[in-house]
């Protein structure tokens, strides 16, 4: 028996579950931790290298400098993290047991 509300279901009967809700919902909010903690390693972690390393001078990058694609390559796999944590606390299901 699938939930059904008017803004989830449509006229061609397609419905969407309490579980498919719960699991669409941890893959949207991994995904945009994943992207702040990649922005944040890139434009704060960066700039501060200074204080805990021998470079002198400030790396301060922005993701256009970084690049589109490596920029990419730093969130997601930062992104699945927060995403195993998420399915282990909230028992979505996404990963076998």
């Amino acid at each position: 028996m699938a939930y059904c509300n008017e803004k989830i279901c449509r006229s061609s009967g397609f419905t969407m579950s309490g579980l498919t809700l719960k699991r669409l919902f941890v893959f949207t909010i991994s995904m945009v931790l994943g992207f702040l903690t990649g922005w944040a390693i890139i434009t704060i972690g960066f700039s501060s290298l200074p204080l805990f390393s021998s470079i002198e001078t400030s790396q301060s990058r922005t993701i256009v400098d970084y690049g589109y694609q490596y920029f990419f390559w730093t969130f997601a796999p930062i992104g699945v993290v927060y995403m195993i944590w998420l399915d282990m606390f909230m028992d979505t299901g996404i990963l076998p047991d």
